[in-house]
This record gives C-alpha cells, structure tokens and sequence, in this order.
C-alpha cells in the first residue's frame, strides 16, 4: 500500500517513489473457444467462474520466455520513467518461470538492458511475488543501499498447463505476462510505503503444487508420470484460502497504516478470478469504481 499523504508514514526518513510502470504481453492469445476445442467445457461457464475471456501464452521455440518478456516490461517502465539502465542499481524479478535454473532471470535481463555489473535477484513467492518484491525491494532501498530499482513481475506458466480435461481446472486461469515498475528513493519520507503485510501459510500447499517427482505428491497413489511438472490444483480449496487470507490481509495492512478503506484511492490487487476480487469489495464496501481490475 503506497501513498502520498504523510500522517501515517512507517517511520523512515526515507521515501520510496514510483517513477515509471510497463507491461509486455506475448502476442499469442489462447481464447475460451480455443479451449473448448481441446477440453470439456464452455467459454460461458469460464467468464461466469473466472470473469477470463482470454489468456496470452510466450511461444518458447520463437525465443520468448520469461526474460525476454521481463526485459520488455522493464524497458517500458524506464521509458516510462525517463530513466536509462545505466542508473539502475538493482533487478529484481519475481518469477517462478526462470529460463534456466541459472543465470537467474534478474541477471539475463541486466544482460539485455546493458546494465552495470548490478545486484540481480530473482524472488519465487508464486502468486504473491510481484508483493513480496516490492516490499523487500523498499525496504533494501531505504536502509540506504540503493537509490534506483527495476522491479519485475513475470510468469510462463503455460508451461507447466495440462491442456486437456484433466487439466482443465488450472487451463482456464493462467497465461503468460510480465510487468515492471522502476523505483527510486526520496528525501520526502511520505512518498513511499505506509504498511506492508507479508504471510505464507504452507499448511494447503497439497492443493496447489507444481511436482518434480512422485515423492513431490502427498499421496503417492495420486502420482501419474504425466502429472510432473504441471500445476496440481484443487480449485475449491484454493479459492476459498483466497477469499478468506484476501480480506484478511487487507484488513491488517489497513490497520497498521492506520487508514479505512474509504481513505484510499484505487486498490490494486492480484488479478487471479474476478470472484475473488469481488468478494474483497463486498466486504469493504469498496465502489467498483475504486478496485481497478483488467481481467
């Protein structure tokens, strides 16, 4: 949660700004109709689930991949922000895509970018990564290490989709995508972080996993050799963690930044199932006007 106002700043003499934002999106797009050509189900049921009309998959074998859709994201926020590779100090990418398990997505896009020989981190917080990012990423730069940061979110997890029946569950929801944002720190303390809440709950990790091997199962008997390295998902189970940890932690971030919800301007939230989002402006009474959503 960021803002301007500073009645209610954390305490540092620090700020950290958002200078620029950008995105890039492969150009394939896999809509409902396609997915009903190869699976049991229909583009209505979808949209009335989800609020999904179309994902964007990274072809791999015409060399996009989560670096060069992250260097694209990133080169748009510093066109955005009017500021050149050369000034950043750090990259850090939330990814659980890499390319390879190494060099880290982080160092190929300083690579690509023609940064300087910069710290080049990636973060794997799965869904809640590009959040994770940002707050680690604020508070690095206000112990005063680092002026300027390129902050990345990116996922393929095409990759890991079971495109028939089977898989339908997970099929319907994910596409390929990265965003970016650069920031830099500021003498004003208000401009910057008022709170931040970061959790992890592995107790229902056995109902959304991506597995290695069969001993990656927590049933052995559920192991099928074609169910490695593809998303394993109870959907029920996963949804309902989401509404109730959802609210849960806005109600927390809320609170310690010491606003009410009618105090902000726009809610900015992961865009996972517009049912989710939906719940989260019930229960605040949020106008529909305030929770940005692009799904």
């Amino acid at each position: 949660m960021t803002s301007t106002r500073g009645d209610h700043a954390i305490g540092n003499t620090i700020g950290v700004e958002i200078l620029g934002s950008g995105s890039h999106l492969p150009e394939t797009r896999l809509t409902n109709a396609d997915l009903e050509k190869v699976m049991e189900t229909s583009g209505e049921w979808i949209v009335k689930r989800t609020g999904i009309e179309e994902r964007r998959i990274a072809q791999w074998d015409k060399g996009e991949k989560s670096s060069t859709l992250a260097t694209g994201a990133l080169q748009k926020a510093l066109d955005d922000a009017k500021v050149t590779a050369e000034e950043l100090d750090m990259v850090l990418v939330a990814t659980m895509t890499p390319d390879m398990p190494t060099p880290n997505v982080a160092c190929i896009v300083t690579k690509n970018l023609g940064c300087r020989t910069i710290s080049a981190i990636d973060l794997n917080a799965a869904c809640s990564g590009f959040v994770f990012s940002i707050s680690t990423a604020a508070m690095i730069m206000q112990s005063g290490l680092y002026r300027t940061v390129g902050l990345v979110g990116v996922d393929c997890l095409t990759t890991h989709i079971d495109y028939t029946t089977f898989g339908r569950g997970a099929a319907i929801l994910f596409g390929d995508a990265a965003a970016a944002m650069v920031l830099r720190t500021s003498d004003n303390p208000s401009k910057g972080m008022l709170a931040h809440k970061m959790h992890s709950d592995a107790n229902g990790s056995e109902h959304l996993f991506i597995p290695a091997t069969r001993e990656d199962f927590p049933k052995l008997d559920d192991y099928e050799e074609r169910k490695l390295s593809k998303v394993q998902m109870n959907g029920q189970a996963v949804f309902k963690f989401a509404v109730s940890k959802f609210q849960q932690v806005i109600a927390e971030t809320l609170e310690e930044a010491g606003i009410s919800a009618d105090e902000v301007d726009h809610f900015i939230c992961h865009q996972a199932n517009s049912r989710i989002l939906d719940s989260a402006r019930a229960r605040f009474g949020i106008p529909e006007e305030k929770l940005l959503i692009n799904i």
